[in-house]
Formats: C-alpha cells, sequence, structure tokens
C-alpha cells in the first residue's frame, strides 16, 4: 500500500522532500499545489505528479491524496494544516510547527478530532544518529550541562543589508532566527530531557522586526542548556552533552552525523553509525510507517512534544519583543 502526498510549496526544501521521501516505497507524489499554475504544472511534470492545484480547499477536498507535506511560510502552518486535518488527511508540517502554541494546540485538536496523523517535520530526532545520543547518554554520568549552537548565515542576509527584505526576515511570515534555525537547538534538547523548569533568553533584533541571532538557557531542577543560534553568523563550533563522567560531542545539531564519546580518563569513543545522505528520508519514513501501522501519532516526534517547544518559543519571544502579526489572531 502506498500512501499519495500533497505537496505545498514549491521551493528547495519540498524538492529536498521529495528526493529523500522517494526513497520510501510506500511515497507516492500524488499531487502540487502553487498559486501559479504554471509553478504547479511545472513542478508536478518534473516530479510526476498527476495532478495540479491552485486552490488548497479543492486539494484538501480531493480523493487523490492520503496525506499533505506543508512547506509554506510559518505563518500558514496552522491554517493550512486544520483545512487538510479536517477532511481527514495527515499531515506532516515543516518546522516552526506553528506560530505559536495557541495556534499549535487547534491544530492538535484537529487532528484528535479527526483521527489522523499530525507530525512536524523536524529531522534531528529522527535520524539514526540522533538515536545513537540516546542510547549513549548513560555512559557518561549524571547529565549537568548541555550546548546546542546552530549559526547559519543566511543567503538572504546580504539582499536584507541591502534594502531587500526577503520572506526569511519578515514577521508577518513568523520567521527569523528563533523559528527557523532556533528551533533546531530547542526541539532536540527537549526531546533527551523533557520541557525545562525557566528559560532566560537574549536576541538582537533586526529592523524588520524578527530576531537575527539569540541565546536561550533552559534550567532544569540539576542542569543546564545553553543554546546559541543565528542567522547572520556561522558557527564552527560542536555541540555537547555534559556528564559527570565524560562528554558527547555532537559535529552539527540540525543534522548529527559524527558522535563521539570523551570519558574523564582521556578515552575517546567514535560511536556515530552511517546514515542516508538524504536526511529528510528518515522523517518520511516515519510519518508512512505511522499511517500504515494505523497510529494517529508518532513516537517520536509526537504532538506533546511539538506543543512543549512551541511553549519554550513563545516564552523566548515573550522575554525578547518578538511579535508576529499570527499573534493578534
Amino acid at each position: 500500500m502506498s500512501v499519495r502526498f500533497g505537496i505545498i510549496g514549491t521551493n528547495w526544501i519540498t524538492e529536498s522532500f521529495i528526493q529523500a521521501a522517494s526513497m520510501v516505497e510506500e511515497f507516492t507524489l500524488a499531487a502540487v499545489y502553487s498559486r501559479s499554475e504554471e509553478k504547479a504544472a511545472a513542478f508536478a511534470k518534473k516530479y510526476n505528479a498527476k495532478h495540479i492545484f491552485t486552490s488548497l480547499t479543492e486539494m484538501a477536498e480531493s480523493d487523490k491524496i492520503d496525506a499533505v507535506y506543508i512547506a509554506s511560510p510559518n505563518s500558514l502552518h496552522a491554517e493550512q494544516s486544520i483545512l487538510f486535518l479536517n477532511n481527514k488527511k495527515h499531515v506532516l508540517t515543516e518546522k516552526a510547527f506553528a506560530s505559536n502554541v495557541k495556534q499549535a494546540q487547534e491544530m492538535v485538536k484537529a487532528a484528535k478530532e479527526n483521527n489522523v496523523l499530525l507530525m512536524e517535520a523536524l529531522k534531528t530526532t529522527m535520524l539514526p544518529n540522533f538515536k545513537v545520543i540516546k542510547e549513549n547518554i548513560h555512559k557518561i554520568g549524571k547529565v549537568r550541562r548541555a550546548f546546542a549552537s546552530y549559526c547559519q548565515y543566511s543567503s538572504r542576509y546580504d539582499a536584507y543589508k541591502e534594502g531587500n527584505i526577503l520572506n526569511a526576515f519578515k514577521p508577518e511570515f513568523s520567521n527569523g532566527a528563533l523559528m527557523d534555525i532556533g528551533v533546531y537547538c530547542i526541539y532536540p534538547m527537549v526531546a533527551l530531557f523533557g520541557k525545562p523548569e525557566s528559560v532566560k533568553a537574549s536576541s538582537y533584533m533586526l529592523d524588520s522586526g524578527v530576531d537575527g541571532e539569540g541565546s536561550i538557557i533552559m534550567s532544569y531542577a540539576e542542569m543546564d542548556i545553553v543554546l546559541m543560534y543565528s542567522k547572520i553568523t556561522n558557527s564552527l563550533i560542536p555541540s555537547e552533552i555534559q556528564g559527570e563522567d565524560g562528554n558527547i560531542l555532537i559535529d552539527q545539531m540540525n543534522t548529527p552525523q559524527r558522535i563521539e564519546i570523551a570519558y574523564r580518563n582521556g578515552e575517546k569513543v567514535d560511536v556515530s553509525i552511517q546514515q542516508k545522505e538524504e536526511a529528510m528520508y528518515y522523517e518520511a519514513k516515519e510519518f508512512i510507517d505511522t499511517i500504515l501501522a494505523g497510529k494517529s501519532e508518532s513516537a517520536i516526534n509526537s504532538l506533546d512534544l511539538s506543543v512543549a517547544v512551541i511553549e519554550v518559543m513563545d516564552e523566548v519571544r515573550r522575554q525578547t519583543g518578538i511579535v508576529f502579526p499570527a499573534d493578534e489572531k
């Protein structure tokens, strides 16, 4: 049995998803949505999709798809997800899950009422090397501190500095460093250690109304986690989990590939395993496998996890003054 997908968005991330998901035997690309019929037709032809739509409602009501992958701007995730969920379609929505926790809760409610799968397309936690981290964390003893860094200079920032503000730096699309980059630090740490007891945050705000970079301290009863993220600088340092008996070094937080344990006695062990270069394969497979198993929630990227992450992000925005038009709705 195959799962027939509709795709919202015709950008590079969508192409990456299709290429990765096509490696899953049960994946079928059935339909493409774009506001432009010409763009939808060209994209559908490139990837052999039989159907195109220029109306989201028609696509949601269609019997041509079973599920939808949503890669539209963050501000549209909730509205589009709920439309498809209410039409009994399974929904895989890109990170950030929603603009705020209110929207996230509305999405969860729609998924549960319609008994269909809703999952956040956050690849990190699906990767084999993230599983390696979870399986080896006991070896470093009591965890006292963790540090996650993801700083990636945005090619769109050059345009921004020249006065051309693209979507990546517009608050009306619920964008900025926290939503686009910081989530890759917050999500896996909440997956590993749960929701923090308290959060302290700082951000550098751009004139457009979104953050260019930021830092977060997430505090727990017996440890804390320091997060650093940016769209206006690069970082070349690894992330790290510090235990009383040793450390786990993670080469890159968004797509961990090299995992090394460094014990206090000086011993170092590379515990990495091979994983597919097309990292989005694993989220596509988890989503499809969950549907075919007749389940309405992923055991890895659960709804509770997505909501907890958005709650942290809402608190970061409250402390740093990041406000989106979506917050007014």
